[in-house]
């Protein structure tokens, strides 16, 4: 059976996943008692509660005696380093693009990624059942953006097919009048998508360009056989990225097949497979026959650019909700996720209870910080912050690339608070009632942003930003927040009484009979600067009735604040407190009185 190996790439919400989804559906191998579910692609919780990929996966189907190999991956700039990674994998790719929103910013960073790797493109625009679609401008836009980027002739002559992912229909006509079902693009995949370059009598040579874990045989490699035949209980060697080559035995191989794992006892050159055997495995290392030890060129992946400090829990209520709240347990799981994620770095802090844990961005660490919460550990964490390189003894810090599409009535805003965070404005236009506005400015310039860009746009904005590269440190302060907080004096239990007085002080984020302690931020102040506010203080009660009754006390919603909103809230002096019920705001000097007299010497 002939191979052919394909990764499905596009920017975030673009249909990748639904249109994997209608692939297997239509696929000559489904069982028919095999329900596929909507995004069947996204197992992962927080993968479906969001409608975001955040690993890359892969599948395979059967059509007209080809067995496709089908990578799917995420969108969103922070899981980057998997998109990168399966492009050695893979020998086309299918650009999905949006035919209202054309190219956008991740579009450019996956295609740049595709064209750098001489794959075969093959454009699929997208949604174009939707309102308001314009695919003949959205081709237009991804031609422009090839010879932007320098795209070789043959890559120019990309093949177009119009696509609708939700309802499983593709067609060569953008009119789409004929659209029937997926085959137009599973017989353009298999004309332009070429075979593998591959030796099947050669000597084994593997490269995992993906990672899992399993509890029972440690990491599973996911990768291409380049070279040669591999077969379970067979003795190989693995030469690591050191050089030094290490000895095993494979004691499991995997090949796929719709949404599952099959156990095979052998595999040929150009399939995409997945082993065991070896319990530190990596990313870029080379599995090769016993004496015929040639090491493939070893992967890039692109170095962290954010980092966040993990610590044990520290506040009054330190091991009252999670299950594991000691320095071991939560070492033990930061340590656990790099054995799966290679873009995450974790360095113990000597002598202390912490660990600085570095990533792609913020949304990388936040689901991390998910997923370790629902798993029921309970530990503290810092804000985020760009990592700072020095090149050329000259201190360098990353800059992203940001595109903003909101209304126009709101444009004026976001251009004057995009500019105080040291945002330089590349172009502007307008379509319709939108306007689309692109940005070069500093990493940290975004942390923090998100929440304020949405109140302005009243939630009408999309922002979408990639990382561009590091340039010198501006020297200035950029995304501080302007405002105070309101820090509770007292442990106790909070009161409608009290925090009925402290309303016109600013906004609070907790209702009346919540446990607070001392330190505990309960709301942002309507100043710049910190208030020490009692908000568990009782109404005094007096022997003598009163001429009036009462009134009931009619209290404001408190703001809700989100995992994400509390990271972008935080300065430097302050934490946030993850358990699994709750998630809380403190500062890092609990005290009132030390806070104090240390804000007096800064």
């Amino acid at each position: 059976m002939e191979i052919r190996n394909v990764a499905i790439i596009a920017h975030v919400d673009h249909g990748k996943t639904t249109l994997v989804d209608e692939l297997l559906k239509q696929s000559e191998r489904k069982n028919a008692h095999e329900m596929i579910t909507e995004r069947a692609m996204d197992s992962n919780d927080i993968e479906r509660e969001r409608g975001i990929t955040i690993l890359a996966k892969n599948t395979a189907i059967e059509y007209k005696g080809y067995r496709i190999n089908i990578l799917d991956t995420p969108g969103h700039a922070d899981f980057g380093g998997e998109v990168e990674r399966i492009m050695k994998m893979v020998d086309a790719v299918v650009l999905v693009v949006d035919a209202y929103e054309g190219a956008m910013p991740q579009t450019r960073f996956v295609l740049k990624k595709a064209l750098e790797a001489n794959l075969k493109p093959i454009v699929v625009i997208n949604k174009v059942d939707r309102a308001f679609a314009r695919p003949l401008e959205s081709v237009n836009e991804i031609f422009d953006l090839f010879v932007e980027l320098n795209a070789t002739e043959d890559q120019l002559e990309f093949p177009i097919v119009y696509a609708s992912g939700i309802k499983g229909l593709s067609s060569f006509d953008h009119e789409f009048q004929d659209a029937i079902d997926m085959r137009p693009l599973l017989d353009t995949i298999i004309k332009y998508c070429p075979a593998p370059e591959v030796d099947i009598n050669g000597k084994l040579q593997f490269q995992p360009a993906l990672l899992d874990y399993n509890d029972y045989v440690g990491r599973i490699g996911i990768g291409k056989i380049k070279r040669g035949t591999i077969k379970v209980n067979q003795n190989v060697s693995c030469v690591r990225l050191d050089g030094t080559i290490k000895q095993f035995r494979i004691q499991k191989l995997f090949s796929f097949m719709g949404l599952n794992r099959i156990e095979v006892e052998e595999a040929y050159a150009g399939d995409i497979v997945a082993i065991a055997g070896l319990i530190d495995i990596s990313v870029g290392e080379t599995v090769c026959e016993v004496g015929f030890e040639e090491a493939l060129p070893i992967l890039h992946i692109d170095e962290p650019t954010v980092q966040m400090t993990f610590g044990t829990n520290t506040s009054p209520f330190a091991g009252k909700e999670g299950k594991f709240v000691t320095a071991s347990k939560i070492e033990e799981r930061l340590f656990k996720e790099t054995q799966k994620d290679v873009s995450l770095r974790v360095e113990r802090i000597g002598g202390k209870e912490e660990w600085i844990v570095s990533g792609r961005g913020e949304l990388h660490l936040g689901i991390l910080i998910e997923n370790m919460r629902r798993e029921n550990f309970e530990f503290q964490v810092s804000r985020p912050q760009v990592i700072i390189q020095t090149i050329n003894d000259v201190k360098h810090e990353p800059y992203e690339f940001v595109q903003v599409d909101c209304p126009n009535d709101v444009v004026g805003t976001v251009i004057e608070m995009l500019g105080a965070r040291k945002g330089i404005m590349d172009n502007m236009t307008h379509h319709l009632n939108q306007s689309r506005i692109t940005y070069t400015m500093p990493s940290r310039g975004l942390i923090g942003f998100m929440t304020d860009f949405m109140t302005a746009t009243k939630g009408y904005g999309i922002l979408n930003h990639t990382y561009l590269e590091y340039r010198p440190v501006e020297h200035l302060e950029v995304g501080a927040r302007p405002t105070g907080a309101l820090v509770s004096m007292a442990e106790g239990m909070s009161t409608a009484y009290a925090i009925g007085r402290l309303e016109d002080r600013g906004t609070m984020f907790i209702e009346p009979r919540v446990s607070v302690y001392e330190g505990m931020i309960v709301g942002v102040a309507n100043k710049e600067f910190d208030l020490a506010v009692n908000v568990s203080q009782a109404k005094q009660l007096t022997n003598t009735r009163s001429s009036s009754k009462d009134s009931t006390v009619v209290l404001k919603r408190p703001l809700e604040m989100s995992l994400e909103a509390c990271l972008e809230f935080i300065n430097d002096d302050e934490l946030v407190e993850i358990t699994p019920k709750n998630i809380r705001l403190r500062k890092r000097i609990l005290k009132t009185n030390e806070r104090k007299k240390y804000d007096k010497y800064q």
